[in-house]
């Protein structure tokens, strides 16, 4: 089922959530652990993160580089196939501009279709991975630029023009950015970069975390203002870790209100922390919820015990 249709006919409210891969060498096994501690609150789907692949140089003993690139968690697909056919929950794989080229992109929603994968995440991704043109490859700069070559696909149009090119049939995920996208030199200027991936094609948003409900309530509306109808899902993330007052501004560029880092910065352990960042989940899951959200998006990784304490106060089941 497409997300779309979930949201439309699910009356919620439910939940949903973000797990990564294991890292290179890792074990299946934690994914399995992760998805079946959360069978019993039902997610409705599951998204998987992907990752470009990454360049290392190694010096070799006689003083010259070999270059490697390799990805650090390989398997989104293999994943995919395994939370949609074991668990039979709707698998929503991250696609990326950055890292990969068009002909790559096709190649990966071809795989997707043979699966009978039918939601996808379309990102743009960490700058740091965009790989160059070349003269025989193209690329996607933009995440926008993605959607239109997913809808295109939908539509039977490939890079290569085929005769009798089967249409794909996926449904269009986008991220919403509440604090604004990094790059974006204002709001406004993200809203309307939003507005853009709707109409190329876009079913839904899910937003990046963020951990003050005004900044959800105040982008939604100016989203809605802009002309955006697409549903909209807030993103949550439980804070665990001290170091994450520090570490999710930086990685995700997102704000940590004053109140969220004193109590975290002034408790005597990781204990204690977690308990100050359940209660300020759920604080904000209650406030959502009493506002007409059904849809909690959950950023977990493949940690679920925070989650499953939340979900035992909000009793959603």
């Amino acid at each position: 089922m497409h997300v779309a249709e979930i949201l439309s006919r699910e009356p919620g409210p439910f939940i949903s959530v973000e797990i990564i891969p294991p890292r290179r060498g890792g074990n299946i096994q934690q994914v399995h652990s992760a998805v079946e501690s959360l069978l019993p609150h039902r997610p409705r789907y599951i998204n998987i993160t992907s990752h470009a692949a990454e360049v290392v140089w190694q010096e070799q003993a006689d003083g010259t580089f070999r270059r490697r690139v390799k990805r650090r968690s390989p398997g989104t697909f293999g994943l995919c196939a395994v939370i949609k056919y074991k668990y039979g929950i709707e698998p929503v794989p991250h696609l990326l501009c950055h890292g990969f080229t068009r002909e790559e992109t096709e190649d990966a929603l071809i795989e997707l279709h043979y699966l009978g994968v039918e939601n996808v995440l379309a990102l743009q991704g960490e700058e740091k991975y965009a790989r160059p043109p070349r003269p025989d490859r193209t690329v996607n700069h933009y995440a926008v630029e993605l959607v239109e070559q997913i809808t295109a696909m939908n539509q039977g149009r490939y890079l290569d023009e085929l005769t009798d090119a089967q249409p794909t049939r996926f449904c269009v995920g986008v991220a919403a950015y509440p604090e604004k996208h990094y790059q974006s030199p204002n709001l406004a200027f993200d809203i309307a970069n939003l507005k853009r991936k709707q109409d190329a094609g876009a079913s839904y948003a899910i937003t990046q975390m963020f951990f003050d409900n005004r900044s959800y309530f105040e982008f939604l509306d100016k989203a809605r203002s802009a002309g955006i109808y697409i549903p909209i899902i807030p993103g949550l993330k439980i804070l665990t870790k001290k170091e994450q007052v520090y570490s999710l501004p930086r990685s995700f560029h997102v704000s940590i209100p004053e109140g969220l880092a004193s109590a975290v910065l002034a408790a005597k352990g990781e204990a204690e922390v977690l308990e100050i960042g359940l209660e300020w989940a759920y604080h904000q899951a209650m406030d959502l919820l009493a506002n007409g959200v059904r849809n909690l998006h959950f950023y977990t990784m493949l940690y679920t015990k925070p989650l499953l304490r939340l979900m035992s106060r909000l009793k959603l089941d």
